[in-house]
Order: C-alpha cells, then structure tokens, then sequence
C-alpha cells in the first residue's frame, strides 16, 4: 500500500531491483490482478508475502451483512493460503449505523472469531486483530488499543489469533510496551508495522501515515519492544499518504528502504 501507484508487476520488479525480498500485500490489488496469478508473480520473483490485508469488519448487526462479512473474510483465508503467507490481518470495523454499543461491537467481533478462526487454521493461516487510533473508532475500528485487542485474541488460541503491532497506532499510548510483552509471552505477535505520526493530519485522517523519520515516533524504541518480546518475523512498512502516491513509486520504494535502515536498525 506504501506504493500503491505500482502495478503488481511493477511492485515485484522494485523490490527485486533493491534487494526487497518480503511484501505485504492488500486484497484489492491481488483480487484485480488475479490470486492464482499474483500468488505464481510472487514466488517466481522470489519473495515472500508477509501478510495479507485486510479481513475484518465483524460488527454488522443485521443478520445478511454478518453472514456476507464472515464469507468475505473467510475468502480472505482463502486467498492467503494461496498467497502462501500466514497471516491476515483484520481491521475490525467501526460502529454500525445509529448504534452507540462500543461494548456490543466488540462482543460480534468475538463472536465472529469464534468462527473464523478455526478456519483459518484448517488453512494454516493465522489472523492478527489490529488496533487502530481511537480517532477511527466509530467509522472504522472499535479496538482502539492493544490492551483490548489481546482481551479479544486471548479467548482463542494463539495459532489462530494474535494481533498487529502498528506504531502509528500505539506510539502514544504509555500501556502499550506493556502490552507487547504480554502479546509476546502468548506468542501473539504476528505482524508489526512501521509508519509515522506527522501533524497537521488531512482532512479525513485516513491517508496520514508519515514516512519514516518525518514524525514524533522512535521507531527504534518501538522495534526494541517487539525484539524484547520474542518477534523474529518480517518488520512491513505501511504508510497510506497522497504524497508519497503522488511520486514515482520505485522512488519512494527506495527512499522507503533508505529510511528504514536509517531510523529503523
């Protein structure tokens, strides 16, 4: 996503030019491109898919948009296994209309996993709740923390669901290096995602990820934490910003590389 102006080909091409050798891909390029395909574009290339974003949306209440939900992010399961990474990662959802509930919506998330779990495992595949900033919670995600993102990963089985450290997410949340301790000793872990916090945000928040170094995050602190913890896995930047989608994206590819081995390592 950090350069999605990049076809799939494209994308493979950079990373194979800069000595990249994971990506984390999202569903509506691979669904565009083609699963099976992008699954052979990949492995001929060499690479390894970290991830596969994005299942999640649970709190529907009415019945039909539960039971299209539960099938979307069970394809999502699908198309992972395909893919051949072992980890989806679930943004919640938000509030849905006219509801108040925070407590409720989290409840149907449970509920949820409760399914979608065990399928995941019949396909080897894990998923990893991601807390958002609370700024997104009524429209987009009611785990807002990771405190309340492992009370919900803790009610089932570690190989079936963990959760995503995001440092845009957390970084000011003082609780948080606690929490990715405990999410470490469950072994829970199973994604963790750079990006960082510049202000003024734009309009809509969504596409306000800064690049590395350009914000108030350590990244090194936050990478420090989730080592503390036990994670050995791949460390994925994600950033959503109209800037950066606005440049050549084999640039920012590279100058993404550049700024993870600068503040990063």
């Amino acid at each position: 996503m950090t350069v999605k102006q990049l076809s799939l080909p494209e994308l493979v091409d950079a990373c194979r030019e800069l000595g990249v050798g994971n990506v984390g891909l999202w569903r509506e390029p691979v669904q565009a491109y083609g699963v099976e395909k992008t699954a052979k574009l990949v492995r001929d290339a060499g690479l390894t898919v970290t991830t596969l974003c994005r299942g999640g949306f649970l709190t529907a209440i009415d019945p039909d948009a539960r039971a299209a939900a539960l099938a979307d992010n069970r394809r999502a399961v699908d198309e992972a296994a395909t893919l051949g990474t072992e980890v989806v990662v679930l943004v919640s959802g938000g509030l849905p209309a006219d509801s108040k509930d925070l407590h409720g919506a989290r409840e149907r998330i449970a509920d949820a996993l409760a399914e979608l779990g065990p399928y995941a495992e019949e396909h080897g595949v894990k998923l990893a709740i991601e807390p958002l900033h609370p700024m997104y919670a009524s429209d987009r995600c009611v785990v807002s923390t990771l405190t309340q993102a492992l009370d919900l990963a803790e009610r089932f089985p570690a190989h079936q669901v963990g959760v995503t450290v995001d440092t845009y997410h957390i970084w000011w949340d003082d609780r948080a290096p606690a929490q990715i301790a405990r999410a470490g000793a469950g072994g829970r872990i199973h994604t963790f995602q750079l990006a960082d916090w510049t202000t003024p945000l734009p309009e809509g928040v969504l596409n306000g990820r800064g690049q590395i170094g350009d914000g108030a995050i350590d990244m090194r602190e936050w990478k420090g934490y989730v080592e503390a913890a036990g994670y050995t896995g791949a460390i994925e930047v994600e950033l959503f910003n109209d800037g950066l989608w606005a440049r050549d994206g084999r640039e920012v590819l590279a100058e993404t590389a550049e700024r993870f081995v600068q503040h990063a390592l």
